[in-house]
Parts: C-alpha cells; structure tokens; sequence
C-alpha cells in the first residue's frame, strides 16, 4: 500500500491556527506528508489581502519545523484559473493513475462541491479527506442531494482504506478544530484589534513588518481552512 499524495488547498489570507491544526490533524491521522497549496488570485473575487509570494511566504514561515508539512507551489506556477479539476489532472500526469491522491478540504467546501468545476469527476482523480469544524459534522444525509448521491457507498472509516484505491473514497476527520476565521483575522488588523494570537508567531511578525492587511479585504468564506470558491 502506498501513502497518499495528500493536497490541501486554500487562499491561506493568512495561514492561521485553524488551517495548522487541520494539516497537523491530518497529517497524523493519515500518516503521510500533507502539502499545504496555496491558490493563486482566484478569479471569482477580487484579490487576496496579500499576494502570492506573500501568502507562500507566510506558508513557509508557519510550517518551518513542523514535520510532514511542506509548502507545495503548483498552482501558482499555472498560468490559467485554478481550477481543483485542472490542477489534479497535471497531478495525475506527474505521478501516474495508480498512486492514492487525496484532497483535505473543510466541511463547508465539501458541501458546496457541486458548484465546483466537473465535480464529479474529481471522484475519479482523487479521495477527499473532509475535516469538520466544531458544531459543523456532516454527513450523507445533510447534503444537498446531488452530493449525497454522489458520495453513497464512497465513505470510509478507516485511513488505511485511502491506500487501497487511487480515489474515490471520503473520509471525515472528526477531531475538534480551532474556530479561526481568515475573514475575521484580516478585519482585526484592519480595526486595530487584538489577532496575533490567531496566527503562528512568525506569520504575525511577517505581517507586522510588511504592513499586511491595513484595510480588511472581502470575505472569502475561509473558516478552519476550508479551500475558498478559487479552488473550484
């Protein structure tokens, strides 16, 4: 059985606590390295507080000596929209169809998967890993009925069972997450609130010091790092 190539992707605007604690929780659960892909300015919204090299730079920044975490850039090397569907067929041409390849996406992004770009066909691509924020555990039968559809038959218990296939499966992470919001942490720095408590300490000097976020940018629904419309 071989370790899946795990992708968790997100605007990270910025990486704070939450997002760290769902790639912590996976990379254990899953025992495998997880790769933290930040997007590239989405093309449904306007552009993030910060810019690509910025958001990378505090990725870099947030995970430094964390093992089993590591910074992946694919998606802001493409010079197209990142679509999920897009970026896991590159994938799927670099490392072949036979490997395990999982998305970890947050619950609120699972459940708005129909909205995605040839949703289905992300099933065929790669599994999900779909982690739940406190007070939000999901499941078949609180989903729109397309998704649920869709996902019968497809969810597992056990993270071996992501080794087995090369897609396909939906497993939930079900371990408390923190309840950090990107959203609200760029709109304390814009107020003058108290925020750097939310974020790595390296990630909060890194703002500090390139005056990032001065005013708070639009919501972009980023909660326990569930990956932002921009992924889809």
């Amino acid at each position: 059985m071989r370790d899946p190539f795990v992708l968790y992707g997100g605007t990270f605007d910025p990486i704070h606590l939450g997002h760290l604690a769902i790639a912590k929780a996976a990379r254990d659960i899953l025992g495998t390295t997880i790769r933290l892909m930040p997007a590239a300015d989405p093309p449904h919204r306007p552009p993030p507080g910060a810019g690509a090299a910025e958001r990378a730079a505090m990725l870099e920044l947030a995970i430094a000596g964390e093992p089993g975490l590591v910074v992946d850039l694919r998606e802001l090397r493409r010079e197209e929209p990142s679509w999920s569907v897009e970026t896991l067929r590159d994938l799927r041409r670099e490392i072949g169809q036979s490997r395990p390849v999982a998305l970890l996406v947050g619950a609120d992004s699972f459940a708005g998967l129909p909205s995605w770009r040839e949703w289905r066909a992300l099933f065929d691509l790669a599994h999900f890993v779909v982690a739940n924020r406190a007070g939000s555990a999901i499941g078949a039968g609180e989903l729109a009925p397309g998704l649920a559809e869709a996902i019968a038959g497809r969810e597992v218990d056990d993270a071996d069972a992501l080794r087995t296939a090369a897609a396909g499966a939906v497993l939930y992470l079900r371990q408390p997450l923190h309840p950090q919001s990107a959203t609200a942490i760029r709109a304390a720095i814009a107020g003058g609130e108290p925020w750097q408590a939310l974020v790595p300490a390296a990630v909060a000097r890194y703002i500090e010091r390139h005056g990032l976020y001065a005013r708070a940018a639009a919501g972009d629904g980023d909660i326990n790092g569930a990956p932002p419309g921009a992924r889809l």
